[in-house]
């Protein structure tokens, strides 16, 4: 049975904290990573990252309509171009803020059977990559808002804040 995994909310710790990496690949990481499909599905999210279900470690899980994949250990090795589009995130609900990423990365990461893959990815698969890997970082989409849109977002942070604890 998949163990049902709640999706943290601004405000709690785990969130910013920096993310370990993954030592080793065994049934337990296997099986969070099924646990971390199945919440961001029922979520209808199109990425998941693990400090998002309170483990901090180098693991998100991605969905662009091409397939589930898994992402342990990510590295971005080259970046290209510039786009600026609006953002959501499960653990912040009801804020979009325009983030500026780049168009295409190339990426280097090691899947759920412990094999290494080296891809080139560009649009919406590029965009969650680099969304979840932010959170593997302890960052989030609100540190991209300019002070005004932060302004605007106060009061349902607040009330976002209230919900994590």
């Amino acid at each position: 049975m998949i163990p049902k995994l709640t999706i943290r909310l601004y405000g709690d710790p785990v969130l910013r904290k920096k993310a370990a990496p993954v030592s080793h690949i065994s049934s337990s990481e296997r099986m969070l990573i099924k646990a971390m499909m199945a919440a961001m599905y029922e979520n209808k999210g199109v990425g998941l990252a693990a400090p998002q279900v309170g483990i901090s470690q180098q693991i998100f899980v991605a969905d662009d309509g091409e397939g589930p994949l898994a992402i342990i250990n990510p590295k971005i090795v080259k970046k290209a171009g510039s786009i600026k589009i609006e953002e959501g995130c499960l653990s912040i609900p009801g804020i979009q803020v325009k983030v500026s990423r780049p168009k295409e990365i190339w990426v280097q990461y090691t899947d759920q059977n412990g094999d290494k893959i080296e891809r080139h990815l560009t649009e919406l698969l590029a965009r969650i990559f680099l969304h979840e890997n932010d959170h593997l970082q302890g960052k989030l989409i609100i540190d991209y808002a300019t002070l005004a849109q932060k302004a605007i977002f106060r009061k349902k942070l607040i009330e976002i804040k209230k919900l994590a604890k």
